[in-house]
């Protein structure tokens, strides 16, 4: 039987690049779209309720992680066996929806990220160098802190398996950006099966990109999570944001 596949999108202001992410999106695999509207401040309401889309508006700005808590929670009422998360600034392309479900379709991922990095073009298509080498590190640590050899963990454009995400304690997680490593450490503690893809990326001025400054800070609370993560794993702290909230299924 077909997948249920709901596409989430949490918007900030992305009234400018909506539409055309909206329209690019393969309708014939896509059976909802859900919009999380974090407090816009520009026309990214007024827009999403002319395309039709299942819309939920937070009373204010909460953070990019408390966006991503409302997508999945609505995601999963509503029926969710695959979950995507979809940008709506359009710096991922959302014509690859197909591929990035194939694996969890096939039984053979809970998770899959799209990585920009997996055939090392991002540098190319346009990030900044100083990004580019940063994530490099990143991924690095974190690789060896999770035992996984993923091309990137930092990536926007995310598939999860309905069963992974009643799985893990997102409810825990931070508000901000640092909700996105947060999760995958989550789901490295619940033995999830994570692949990749491929994806490209585009850089130009609508697309939504954290500055220099937020770069650094990110990285910084990145670093501590995989302390964290350690301390845990070593039993030295309880660590209940890793606990998994039922055994692992089969």
């Amino acid at each position: 039987m077909k997948p249920k596949v709901v596409v989430v999108m949490p918007a900030y202001n992305a009234g400018r690049t909506l539409r055309m992410t909206y329209e690019a999106l393969p309708k014939d695999t896509v059976s909802t779209v859900i919009l999380v509207d974090d407090g816009s401040t520009d026309e990214t309401l007024q827009i999403a309720r002319e395309l039709k889309l299942k819309v939920f508006v937070h009373d204010r700005n909460y953070g990019y992680g408390a966006n991503q808590k409302t997508c999945y929670t609505e995601a999963l009422k509503a029926g969710a066996d695959i979950i995507v998360m979809v940008h709506p600034d359009y710096q991922y392309d959302p014509r690859l929806v197909p591929q990035i479900i194939e694996p969890i379709v096939k039984g053979d991922a809970d998770v899959v990220l799209g990585s920009r990095l997996k055939e090392d073009s991002a540098l190319q298509q346009g990030m900044p160098w100083w990004k580019y080498f940063a994530n490099r590190f990143l991924t690095w640590v974190e690789n060896r802190a999770f035992g996984l050899k993923l091309s990137e963990f930092h990536t926007g454009y995310r598939a999860f398996r309905r069963e992974i995400l009643e799985m893990v304690n997102f409810s825990m997680n931070s508000d901000g950006f640092i909700f996105d490593q947060e999760i995958v450490a989550q789901m490295v503690a619940a033995e999830a099966r994570i692949a990749e893809i491929a994806v490209p990326t585009r850089y130009f001025a609508e697309a939504s990109s954290a500055s220099f400054g937020q770069s650094v800070m990110y990285g910084l609370k990145i670093l501590w999570l995989v302390i964290k993560y350690r301390l845990f794993r070593w039993k030295c702290i309880p660590g209940r944001q890793f606990i998994s909230l039922r055994a692992r299924y089969t």
